[in-house]
């Protein structure tokens, strides 16, 4: 990625690796950028999204054609930088209106060079992507602009997102304690795939001290810190090429440690028992998709932003190497496995983020089944 100095009304073109180009403003930093294309369909809470190492390496467009009209406050970022790839929106808010907002969108995309493009048809961008698929982009502007054969040239020579092994790329190098609210009941290990700040924010006020390890911690860094339970983050990339944490968590299985993974440790848990994963068409990407608990049948609205997916069956347990095993929740949309569930060891997992940043707050209660767990193995 290449930036120089903001400039709102200079001329901008998204060029999809299909050929499909849009022409826009230049929104945030001026230069080129690249990335997978994908949408997400959330109408609030652009702030959290920029800021979830998830995003990683993705270009995010916004269905929702208003952006940018809370401005940016210094409270609700999940990590220390954005991490989106480049950003689409289609009409920009000319001035943030709210008592928090410390400074503008625009402002905070150009201070940490990240290249975005505005008024472009993100319905027609986002039409395209459901019927083509996510698929590699690029935003150029200022001097980066060319003409389009040598632009399109320049997106296909870009990484794709299969076969990306990203979470080093995002995850903590250091480790370090989120510390309980009140009194401290457990212990866990989390480890740091891409993990949002709210994550530990949501074990801390149930009691837990959350000692958050980088995505190389072996089996013995985990239990030096005498956990109660182990989490598995979220994070970015192609989970096939997570080997790593596919190997940790096998050994936290083997110990019968209470566990507890969401998104890209929803994943990592397939692999774990043995299951395969598969890149989805388009991905589910904001904070209202529905999805069903299918041990108590209860309907979800829910925040997701996943690319990949489980392959497990939907009708029955599954025997694995860790006894048996089964498809707890599942998108009602596209029927794509969105949590699992060790029946015969103290394991379970959600593709969606029940931390609620942002989005709806129904699936809060996972937290709360990681204690008993927790409380169960401890009884």
């Amino acid at each position: 990625m290449t930036t120089s100095n903001r400039g709102a009304t200079s001329p901008a073109v998204l060029v999809l690796e299909d050929g499909r180009t849009f022409r826009g403003r230049a929104y945030g930093a001026v230069g080129e950028t690249f990335g997978e294309a994908v949408f997400s369909t959330g109408m609030t809470g652009y702030q959290e999204t920029l800021t979830d190492p998830s995003y990683h390496r993705q270009v995010v467009v916004m269905t929702a054609p208003h952006i940018g009209n809370t401005g940016v406050n210094d409270e609700d970022p999940e990590s220390k930088r954005i991490w989106v790839s480049g950003y689409v929106v289609r009409d920009p808010a000319r001035t943030p209106s709210n008592w928090r907002s410390r400074r503008s969108l625009d402002d905070e995309l150009s201070a940490q060079g990240v290249v975005g493009i505005s008024g472009i048809d993100t319905r027609a961008l986002t039409r395209h992507l459901r019927e083509r698929g996510a698929m590699r982009v690029g935003i150029f502007s200022g001097a980066a602009l060319a003409d389009e054969a040598t632009l399109l040239a320049k997106v296909r020579e870009a990484p794709q997102m299969k076969g990306a092994d990203l979470s080093g790329e995002v995850a903590t190098e250091e480790r370090y304690v989120v510390p309980a609210i009140g009194t401290k009941k457990f212990t866990v290990a989390a480890i740091d795939l891409g993990i949002k700040g709210m994550t530990p924010h949501r074990m801390a006020e149930r009691g837990i001290e959350v000692h958050v390890l980088p995505a190389t911690a072996t089996a013995e860094d985990v239990y030096a810190v005498n956990p109660d339970g182990v989490f598995f983050s979220n994070g970015p990339g192609d989970p096939a090429t997570a080997d790593h944490p596919v190997s940790l968590m096998r050994a936290v299985l083997e110990r019968s440690t209470p566990l507890f993974g969401i998104c890209f440790g929803n994943q990592i848990l397939g692999r774990a028992l043995g299951f395969g994963t598969f890149k989805l068409k388009y991905g589910h990407r904001g904070i209202n998709q529905p999805v069903q608990d299918r041990t108590t049948g209860k309907v979800e609205v829910t925040a997701h932003n996943h690319g990949f997916a489980v392959d497990a069956p939907l009708d029955a347990p599954s025997d694995t190497p860790f006894g048996r095993a089964e498809v707890s929740h599942v998108c009602l949309n596209d029927n794509v496995v969105e949590g699992l569930r060790l029946l015969d060891r103290p394991a379970f997992s959600v593709q969606y983020h029940p931390e609620a940043a942002a989005g709806p707050h129904d699936a809060a209660y996972l937290f709360d089944r990681f204690v008993s767990l927790m409380e169960g193995q401890r009884a």
